[in-house]
């Protein structure tokens, strides 16, 4: 079992960029574009509780269970 991280699809939703995203919610570009990118190891929840807010989303929208 794995964890998908859906960040570009919700992105795309709200026609928003990274660059865009990282500004509000205040970390870099590249970390944004590692989680965007399914590269992150893992997330702080303070992190996805601000991605979510600035996304106007729920983390259930950002994260989907893959089975192997």
């Amino acid at each position: 079992m794995k964890i998908n991280v859906t960040l570009d699809v919700m992105l795309a939703k709200r026609k928003m960029s990274v660059t865009e995203l990282s500004e509000r919610i205040g970390i870099t570009m590249a970390n944004v574009s590692i989680l965007k990118n399914g590269k992150a190891k893992g997330i702080k929840f303070d992190t996805l509780c601000k991605i979510c807010e600035a996304l106007d989303c729920q983390p259930g929208d950002l994260l989907e269970v893959i089975q192997e």
